[in-house]
Formats: structure tokens, C-alpha cells, sequence
């Protein structure tokens, strides 16, 4: 049976779709479920924002929503799989579909943005760890501020495709990552920094043009900013995040060699400050990604040479 109902509304740029506000995702799709199946369709239009009550008035919305519970019926199980840019994702099984559910909400928990479409499901093996051998992605000395497998460690771990991620910036002797006041981009050391290839692969995919944040602040529009994901010969998919506007060096399809320049770091995206976002994951598309722990070769952790090594908050880490 053919479904004719992918329904596509994002109205506020004030989505802020993170792991830290993760709570507020879940109440947002459990009470969507619960009034869907009661079939209270006028209570799930009140939970819009009021653009989103404009662009999709009560007539249309509950037309909608009772179109797809006549053709796929109620819903029977839902399991969230990640964020994509602004939206919660949920595999969601109705009674005779299973759809990919997209709930956005704004900051007072509205939600201001709505996606229903059929579940692929990602054909990839699950991935555990790098079987690539992999160096760091930066010249000099750097600092994982996030990084680890406790959510005391690494706030990461609870969103399925970066449970293995690294946030890495450059601090001072003080442990500053900045100098000055700290209110301008160029203050902040890792800022403009060149990010290279940690092994040989092509590049997957590319996004540019995203401006940079100004410190302290930060964009939800799209969470990672600017990004690089780089496939490695074993199907590694190496996810970049929050490189410099229009900065990147690489095209989609380029072919890399392991120390080959990608781009400067930068402040892009769902960023507060100048920093790396880096992380492993089974499939290019972070939607329907799973993380895997990423394991480094020969490099130095506090000051230490340690082979095959997963750094920690806190650490401070170079190549050889």
C-alpha cells in the first residue's frame, strides 16, 4: 500500500534540539502518542506553536491526523533514534506502517516543527569500535573538555550516534581557552586551527557556509555547523562538526590522504565556543547513525605515549 502523507512544517529558527534538553523530547512524543491514539486531535493542535497553528490551522491538522489513522491506524511502539538537525527522531510502528516520526520544539517546549515519512531502516552492521588506524585530527597540543563513557564524562553518550564523541579545544597553561575578554572568535586559541584527515578515506559529505556563532551564544538550526564526514576503507564514517564558515578544503567525493588539510576549526552550529566535535558512526547519515568508541594510535596523553588509546575528559593530547 502506498502512503500519501509525508507532512514537512518548520517555522522558528528558536529550536534547540540537543541531549541536554532530551526530557523535553520525550514528554513532547509521548504526549503526541497518547492523544493520537485517543484520537483527541484538536489537544495535539494546542501543543503547536502559534506560527505552526497559522501555517497548519486545526481543519487541516486534524485532517491530516485522521488520514493517518485511517490508513496505518494507531500507534503501537515508538523508540527514539537521535536528533537530526532540530527535530527528535522516532521509529515509530503503527498498527500497519512503521514511519519515521520528526517532532521540533521551540524554547517554550512548543512544538514548530512536524515530519512524518516511511522508515528506511539503515542496512549497516552495527559498528563497535575503529578497525582503522587513526591519529589525531589536529597539530599541537589539545584538551577533551567532553569525552568518556559515563554521561559525567561525556553528556554525548546519551544521543545513539555520538555515544563515542570528543569534544577537544586548546587551553593555556592557566587552562583558558582563550585569551583577552574572550568575547571575540579570534580570542579562542583552537579558533582558525587547521583539522586534517586522521587517516586515508573520501569524503562522504560536506557542509559549508554556516556563520560562525558569536561566543557564548549558539545555533540550533543546524547542530553541527559546519561538517566533514570522511569514510574510512572499513566503512568507518568519521563525523566533523563546527568548522569555520567557508572554511573546508574538501568536496564531497575528493579522496583524502591522512594528514591532508579539511578545514579550520571554528564556531558553527550548536557551538558556544571554538572546539572540535569529532566522532565515529556506522552510516554517513547522523539520523540513522549508531556511534562507535574511537581509538587513537601513538599519540601522547598527558605527556604520556599511549598506543590504542580512547582519551578522556580532561585529558591533554598530541600526535607523536
Amino acid at each position: 500500500m502506498k502512503y500519501l502523507f509525508t507532512l514537512l512544517i518548520l517555522l522558528s529558527v528558536s529550536s534547540y534540539a540537543t541531549a541536554q534538553n532530551n526530557e523535553s523530547y520525550q514528554k513532547a512524543g509521548a504526549q503526541f502518542e497518547k492523544l493520537y491514539n485517543a484520537g483527541k486531535y484538536e489537544q495535539i493542535f494546542e501543543l503547536f506553536s502559534p506560527k505552526m497553528k497559522s501555517a497548519f490551522p486545526l481543519q487541516k491538522a486534524i485532517g491530516f491526523l485522521g488520514s493517518l489513522g485511517t490508513q496505518i491506524g494507531k500507534i503501537t511502539n515508538r523508540e527514539f533514534i537521535g536528533f537530526d538537525g532540530t527535530y527528535a527522531s522516532y521509529k515509530t510502528t503503527f498498527e500497519r506502517a512503521t514511519m519515521l516520526l520528526n517532532i521540533s520544539l521551540d524554547r517554550k517546549n512548543e512544538v514548530n516543527g512536524f515530519l512524518v515519512k516511511p522508515y528506511v531502516a539503515p542496512t549497516a552492521s552495527t559498528l563497535e569500535r575503529n578497525s582503522t588506524s587513526l591519529k589525531l585530527p589536529f597539530k599541537g597540543e589539545w584538551t577533551v573538555v567532553w569525552g568518556g563513557d559515563t554521561k559525567e564524562q561525556n553528556y554525548h553518550v546519551e544521543t545513539p550516534a555520538q555515544k563515542g564523541a570528543f569534544d577537544i579545544i586548546i587551553t593555556d597553561e592557566n587552562g583558558k581557552s582563550y585569551q583577552g575578554k574572550g568575547n571575540r572568535n579570534e580570542d579562542y586559541y583552537a579558533f582558525g586551527q587547521e583539522l586534517i584527515a586522521p587517516c586515508d578515506g573520501t569524503i562522504e559529505i560536506v557542509v559549508d557556509g554556516i556563520p560562525d556563532n558569536q561566543p557564548g551564544q549558539k545555533n540550533p538550526l543546524y547542530t553541527p555547523g559546519n561538517t566533514v564526514v570522511l569514510k574510512t576503507a572499513n566503512s568507518e564514517y568519521l563525523f566533523f562538526a563546527h568548522f569555520k564558515q567557508n572554511s573546508i578544503q574538501v568536496k564531497a567525493g575528493q579522496t583524502v590522504k591522512q594528514g591532508d588539510v579539511l578545514g579550520l576549526c571554528g564556531n558553527s552550529g550548536n557551538s558556544s565556543e571554538a572546539h572540535l566535535h569529532f566522532h565515529i558512526q556506522n552510516v554517513a547519515e547522523m539520523q540513522f547513525a549508531i556511534g562507535a568508541k574511537c581509538y587513537f594510535s601513538d599519540i601522547l596523553v598527558n605527556g604520556q605515549r599511549k598506543s590504542e588509546v580512547s582519551p578522556v575528559k580532561g585529558d591533554k593530547i598530541a600526535n607523536q
